[in-house]
């Protein structure tokens, strides 16, 4: 009885299915999402069927039943999208498919060309030479970049010089947000972790005014590597260590993604380093303790897509102990000795003078793609950056406490739209909002370097790019940013008279009654600038390339411009802001020429930068204090010219051996008494031959060869009253050291550990010869050599 029960089930289940009636038709197009353009020959495919579109794009669908299909819909060059259709309630669709590769931000590989601009001269440094610098600073990495150099405060603390401007005409962009962490001091790194970023890339001038309309310099742009839309969990741990500074590295990054979109990343970052050492002597309290973590989560899909960002960065650097001076006196002595004045054995120990910051950032950011239209992004970020400056004090309780203490809070929103539905144009237009406020603590019981102040920015931009051949590419863009600026500052009342204050800014006077002789005032200034940029891109003979840029770009000044006002501990130097200091203006022309083949190529880069009311600190004499007497640096404005070129080639004279070669000059003086300006990078000349043997497990080694020229064109030294010589001397503060040569070495391999996994092994030698300098660029070499030799391994292990 059973048994004919399921018999009878069984074909009336079949003759159920078999009077289901499969007369239903789904007809539409295949569509590019951007442009609306009908994709030919897309092909459609479900239950092992396959429909290929026509010319026009169209197809059609007959005999389907009243039930759910999954159709996966492909094209050439465009990413396979799965859809799921009901026909009992559809009978008509329209299929959008990605045709544009590069809006998917996919991971950079070296060697393709994804660049920010289309006019600019720019470069980028992906993730293998990132690894190479893991250890070290992205100053540091971006030395690799021609036209880029670093303004350095002994070994640890590195900013990154572009042409010759460095500080706040650099802007840098670290996985989407702007940092803002103090960037005006000469000794202030950015407090950024490279190993966070998959690829680096720098736009040599302002033209790039999505970020920003004041980076005269340019713009760094950090990016991490995009997760993929599949079930796949993936890594990388790089572990290193050196013998300059015994001290070791450790990094580590991990993504889990998911085929829905979900993701989510985590990235740590611990590093410890003792006293780094010259060739012939130990550089005293130079350590460096680094600790950074980051996380982020969200969706991505074509479509829309969320995520939030954070990152912790601590770092406590040793400032050299021999380069504190007490007075003048000490400078005077400094920079006619041959070593420094205070040598100690090795230690891990970081004393006073030191720094400690820290950096948080937040981020929110939301993107939406809109049909035939192009894409929406909006983000809200926050950052709070605390730096804390110790001193060498009079007591032990006083060396606890900094002699600086300064926390910026910084929240921003921005806003943008790009519109490149057209295949003949791209246009993108977007808005900023920021506030900003910083404290300085006054508990420190030391007079204040910068004030207390409240910053607002509003921002608006508008950029087009146009295809008017199809060799010929142009861009333009404009952009309108409003500064506004609100502190509250305590002068001397000597201070206030000797700088003629009175007379301009008497009405900014607050109360004139302050404890200790001075006088608190409101100072309140508003800032009105405007950017432009133009250029064209033009490629010829398939492999010729040429670029040609006018950026127009104004930066109001910092804080540190217009307010500081005292000693500036770790520098050693009190520094003096101006009231009257107003905004600069570059008008910056720049080309570039490059053919790129299989055998070698070159690129030619030569620019020209006029800066109206260009901001420069510079020694200008001495000033008594409790301390001593210290060297004082002011800040004022001139017209500056800044004219150079940067040049590189590379040549693949065998299956195996290839050189590369680089060389940048920038010449910057005023325009007015042709005097030439402070901190200029000396020419630099820099070949490499390389070695590689992808059968010997992909073995590379590389000699390196970095010869840095003299810098022969420097401002005047001055002449100071030297207390213990009772008469004015000449201090020669601004005389550039010799000239120096310097070899490295680098070699690496690469095992397989499985499928997906493998091992790479690296082993660098830096100042090959030990070689005795001292860098022009370098805060510290009035004190002390540079660095001596440093052997370095480093092990990678992707996963």
């Amino acid at each position: 009885m059973k048994r004919l029960t399921l018999i009878l089930v069984f074909f009336s289940g079949v003759t159920i299915l078999s009077a289901q009636e499969c007369d239903k038709t789904l007809t539409g197009k295949v569509i590019d999402f951007h442009d609306g353009v009908p994709l030919k020959e897309a092909t459609i495919t479900f239950n092992n069927k396959t429909i290929v579109t026509d010319n026009n794009g169209t197809y059609t669908i007959n005999d389907l039943c009243a039930v759910s299909y999954a159709f996966t819909v492909s094209h050439v060059d465009c990413n396979s999208q799965v859809f799921t259709i009901d026909m009992s309630k559809v009978t008509t669709k329209d299929f959008y498919l990605e045709h544009h590769l590069n809006e998917l931000q996919e991971v950079k590989v070296s060697g393709e060309n994804h660049t920010k601009t289309l006019s600019s001269q720019e470069e980028t440094i992906d993730k293998n030479i990132i690894e190479k610098y893991s250890n070290a600073s992205l100053g540091d990495a971006l030395k690799e970049i021609t036209g880029v150099s670093s303004l350095n405060t002994g070994s640890t603390i590195v900013k990154p010089i572009i042409q010759g401007l460095s500080g706040s005409r650099i802007l840098i962009m670290n996985n989407g947000v702007r940092m803002q962490d103090m960037e005006w001091g000469d000794e202030h790194a950015p407090n950024v972790d490279i190993n966070v970023a998959n690829s680096i890339t720098v736009v040599k001038g302002a033209s790039a005014l999505k970020y920003g309309g004041d980076a005269i310099g340019g713009v760094i742009i950090m990016e991490t590597n995009r997760a993929p839309a599949k079930d796949t969990l993936f890594g990388k741990t790089v572990l290193s260590g050196s013998t300059n500074g015994r001290g070791g590295f450790l990094t580590s990054k991990l993504t889990k993604a998911y085929e829905s979109g979900m993701f989510l990343k985590v990235h740590g970052t611990l590093k410890r380093y003792g006293d780094v050492e010259a060739p012939d002597y130990v550089l005293s309290n130079t350590g460096i303790f680094e600790k950074g973590f980051s996380a982020s989560f969200g969706v991505n899909k074509f479509t829309y897509g969320w995520d939030v960002f954070y990152s912790f960065y601590d770092n406590e650097i040793g400032v050299l102990e021999a380069s504190h001076i007490g007075n003048v006196d000490d400078l005077f002595n400094a920079i006619n000795s041959g070593e420094p004045d205070i040598i100690r054995d090795f230690t891990y120990d970081i004393e006073n003078p030191r720094q400690e910051v820290t950096h948080h950032l937040g981020r929110v950011k939301y993107f939406k793609r809109f049909e035939q239209l192009g894409k929406w992004t909006t983000q809200y970020d926050f950052q709070l950056n605390n730096r804390l400056e110790f001193d060498i004090r009079r007591t032990q309780e006083l060396d606890k406490i900094p002699s600086i203490d300064l926390e910026l809070t910084t929240h921003s929103i921005t806003s943008d739209f790009e519109f490149d539905s057209s295949e003949k144009y791209k246009f993108t237009t977007g808005a900023l909002f920021r506030y900003q406020e910083n404290f300085a603590d006054p508990l420190t019981g030391v007079r204040r370097l910068i004030p207390d102040y409240e910053k607002y920015d509003v921002g608006a931009f508008f950029t087009v790019e146009y295809d008017l051949k199809e060799n010929l590419i142009l861009d333009a863009g404009i952009r309108y940013d409003f500064n506004h600026i609100d502190a509250q500052k305590f002068y001397l009342n000597s201070r206030w008279e000797l700088r003629g204050y009175e007379e301009d800014f008497s009405d900014i006077v607050v109360d004139r009654n302050v404890i200790g002789s001075q006088l608190l005032t409101n100072p309140v200034f508003d800032y009105h600038s405007i950017s432009g940029t133009a250029g064209m891109q033009y490629i010829f003979k398939d492999d010729y390339e040429f670029r040609f840029n006018y950026a127009l770009s104004q930066r109001a000044p910092n804080p540190s411009e217009l307010f500081s006002d005292g000693l500036h501990h770790s520098a050693a130097r009190i520094e003096l802001g101006d009231l009257r200091i107003d905004q600069e203006t570059s008008h910056k022309i720049s080309l570039s020429l490059k053919n790129n083949n299989q055998k070698w190529g070159w690129e030619l880069a030569p620019y020209a930068n006029f800066i109206q009311d260009y901001i420069l600190l510079e020694p200008v004499g001495t000033e008594l204090t409790i301390r001593g007497a210290f060297p004082v640096w002011q800040y004022r404005q001139t017209d500056a010219r800044l004219l150079g070129v940067d040049a590189k080639v590379y040549a693949n004279w065998h299956t195996n051996w290839k050189t590369d070669h680089m060389f940048s000059l920038v010449k910057g003086q005023e325009t007015e008494d042709k005097q030439a300006l402070i901190n200029m990078p000396a020419p630099n000349f820099n070949n490499k031959i390389t070695f590689a043997k992808a059968e010997w497990f992909d073995f590379t080694a590389s000699l390196e060869s970095q010869y840095h020229f003299r810098q022969n064109e420097f401002p005047p030294n001055i002449m100071v009253f030297s207390p213990s010589r009772g008469q004015d001397i000449l201090l020669e503060i601004n005389t550039p050291p010799s000239a120096y040569h310097l070899l490295n070495f680098d070699t690496g391999m690469k095992f397989k550990m499985g499928d997906e996994s493998f091992l790479n092994l690296g082993f660098t030698i830096n100042n090959l010869a030990n070689t005795t300098y001292r860098n022009y660029l370098n805060r510290q070499r009035y004190f002390a050599d540079d660095l001596g030799r440093n052997f370095l391994l480093r092990i990678s292990i992707n996963y």
